[in-house]
């Protein structure tokens, strides 16, 4: 009778140990292109000149227009209505764009729109928070029925509720007030973002709920919470919201028209398309582009934080 040797058995293959992809693996999954066509140079040539075309095409259809808005801001009307496409025949006219400040009195206007941005940036992420932290932190027995009517407000078009919401604000319920011509008439409505509502709310949802109870056990109380533990860690959705709400309120047309009747409290949005008929083509060419420039001035200032908040919106880093 012969002893068995008994052999280590082969480690187990569990779907957890995978081989670890080298970087051409993931070039080859991740292209149409494989390792070995690129090798060939008639290959690299058409992926280089078809990259340089589609970069050129890119930067025609993105910054084309706005070059040209430059043109006619620039250009006296006459110029602008019959040679569209030429460059500054009798030169540059900068004149017209300090004529839009005087004229078509562009500082008013935009210091309205400054102060609707702001105004909606506040209420809309105190609203935002507020209710995110209401649904998905504190999660009282009606938590799921405000969510499930806050979601059916997204399924009912702005339209419908605007006559509604038009004499609401003429005469607001309990305490009868008029609100039209004055900034809260913006304000308020805007605030109320079912999108902002149940997309900070899902990013709450997200943080773990150790950290709460941790909190609690310490004695923090709800706001305590809130304030200390949940608005540190919401700064990637609140960078998000904000960016989201202020370009709404910025471009928004429709009820600034109808809630601020009075010219002198109009944003840019409202105020633009109303002096265009007195207007100089070349002094409202130069309005528009300044309208226009702003916001993009911004983002290239703040690109670096708006692209890493919404890049990380749905992390949370331990």
């Amino acid at each position: 009778m012969t002893n068995a040797t008994t052999q280590p058995a082969p480690p187990e293959t569990t779907p957890t140990r995978r081989r670890r992809a080298r970087p051409e693996d993931v070039r080859d999954e991740r292209s149409i292109i494989s390792t070995m066509d690129r090798k060939s140079p008639l290959v690299r040539g058409v992926v280089a000149v078809a990259g340089g075309l589609l970069l050129v095409a890119l930067v025609i259809t993105c910054a084309g227009p706005l070059f040209w808005l430059l043109k006619a801001a620039t250009s006296t009307s006459t110029e602008t209505l019959s040679q569209p496409f030429g460059l500054w025949p009798s030169g540059l006219h900068w004149e017209n764009l300090t004529a839009a400040w005087s004229t078509v009195r562009f500082g008013t206007y935009l210091r309205n729109t400054l102060i609707i941005c702001a105004g909606s940036w506040f209420f809309g992420l105190l609203v935002a928070t507020t209710g995110g932290y209401g649904i998905a932190v504190l999660r009282p027995a009606y938590a799921k029925v405000v969510e499930l009517a806050v979601l059916a407000t997204l399924f009912i078009p702005g339209v419908i509720s605007l006559v509604a919401l038009y004499l609401t604000v003429v005469n607001v319920p309990l305490l009868n007030v008029n609100l039209l011509n004055t900034f809260w008439a913006v304000w308020l409505p805007g605030a109320a973002s079912a999108f902002n509502v149940l997309l900070v709310s899902r990013y709450f949802q997200a943080i773990p709920r150790e950290l709460f109870e941790a909190a609690r056990i310490d004695g923090a109380g709800s706001f305590r919470v809130f304030w200390s533990l949940v608005l540190p860690l919401a700064k990637p959705i609140l960078g998000v919201v904000s960016l989201l709400t202020i370009i709404g309120a910025y471009k928004e047309f429709l009820w600034p028209l109808l809630a601020l009747p009075d010219h002198d409290l109009q944003p840019i949005s409202v105020a633009l398309p109303r002096v265009e008929s007195s207007t100089d083509l070349g002094v409202f060419m130069a309005a528009l582009f300044i309208s226009v420039v702003i916001p993009v001035a911004l983002f290239l200032v703040f690109q670096r934080q708006f692209l890493r908040a919404a890049g990380s919106a749905g992390a949370i880093k331990g």
